[in-house]
């Protein structure tokens, strides 16, 4: 946990990374054919922001541990599958390796965050 005071989810250090990188991803995907409109640029887009979304209800459902880990396991797997999207964008030959290389070590921090508050719910728990 942070030694910042937390007083809402945008004060996560996680939520912060997968903003800024959602931000990048949908400026990079502005590149993207046309024809990908509706399929790699629609899906990498709707991943990466439903990271911050879901971790944003994480942090509303802390009252409970099952639906606060319910919902970071929910984070985890869309980090990662922007992951993929990223790895497909890459080999369609639509994104530099080297430009793809920044996001992935973010969101490898930010699925070692996950992982983390995953493991160890305690400390971010609302006490009832």
């Amino acid at each position: 946990m942070s030694q910042e005071r937390i007083n809402d989810h945008r004060d996560l250090a996680i939520y912060k990374m997968s903003f800024e990188a959602a931000m990048k991803i949908f400026e990079l995907s502005k590149r993207f054919p046309a024809e990908e409109r509706y399929s790699l640029t629609d899906q990498i887009r709707r991943s990466s922001r439903s990271v911050c979304a879901n971790l944003a209800e994480a942090w509303r459902k802390r009252r409970y541990e099952a639906a606060f880990v319910a919902k970071l396991n929910d984070c985890e797997a869309e980090a990662a599958e922007t992951q993929t999207w990223l790895e497909f964008a890459v080999k369609c030959n639509y994104l530099a390796p080297q430009s793809t290389q920044e996001l992935n070590t973010i969101y490898n921090k930010v699925l070692s965050g996950l992982v983390n508050m995953i493991k160890n719910p305690s400390p971010w728990l609302m006490l009832r």
